[in-house]
């Protein structure tokens, strides 16, 4: 049985021209949704998805009526296709029914895992050159602005010694590990001791 589905993202838009296509196609039954497409909460599309058998045929119109990117409808699509569910798209050149739409498919599902070859090589690719720089991954070393008060009354009740650590914390409402932190920022010699304690 061939199922259709048709999306618009807002309620401007028309639905007519899917639905007229879906129809000419031999859609025996057709679903429509209005949301955006970069919306990951589509419950008539999952509505769909759910109802469809294996030997079925999801109809679309276009492929981005689908999949909010090409990694979520390469998902998406292989899932159709261990079910023994096809999916033929009017106007791709994607039709899963047949030998040639396949082809077609794991080409789309080839640049999906080069697409995230290329972004993991480039994230790399910056980390190595930040660190010829000098400068490390991760977040960027300080503390927030709103902090630097406390930073500087820790490092004053820390360098007069009349506290202990664990004191001068509950003194200004913050962990331990928050206090060492702060003193380092301050530049503030820890003996090995305290550090310990």
């Amino acid at each position: 049985m061939k199922i259709g589905y048709a999306r618009v993202s807002t309620r401007e838009q028309n639905l007519d021209m899917q639905i007229i296509a879906l129809e000419d196609a031999g859609c025996e039954r057709i679903h429509e949704e209005i949301v955006s497409g970069a919306k990951s909460d589509r419950p008539i599309l999952d509505l769909v998805l759910k109802q469809l058998r294996e030997g079925d045929v999801l109809v679309v119109w276009k492929l981005d009526r689908l999949g909010r990117s090409l990694k979520h409808l390469v998902e998406l699509v292989q899932k159709l296709i261990e079910r023994n569910i096809g999916l033929c798209s009017l106007n791709d050149p994607i039709d899963t029914t047949t030998p040639q739409g396949r082809l077609v498919f794991n080409i789309f599902a080839s640049l999906a895992e080069f697409e995230r070859d290329i972004i993991r090589e480039r994230t790399q690719a910056g980390l190595s050159a930040a660190r010829a720089r000098g400068r490390l991954g991760g977040r960027p070393r300080g503390i927030p602005k709103e902090s630097e008060a406390t930073a500087y009354a820790a490092e004053t009740l820390y360098r007069e010694g009349k506290l202990s650590v664990m004191q001068i914390a509950k003194k200004l409402n913050i962990s331990k590990s928050t206090l060492y932190k702060y003193l380092r920022y301050r530049n503030v010699e820890i003996s090995k001791y305290e550090h310990q304690a």
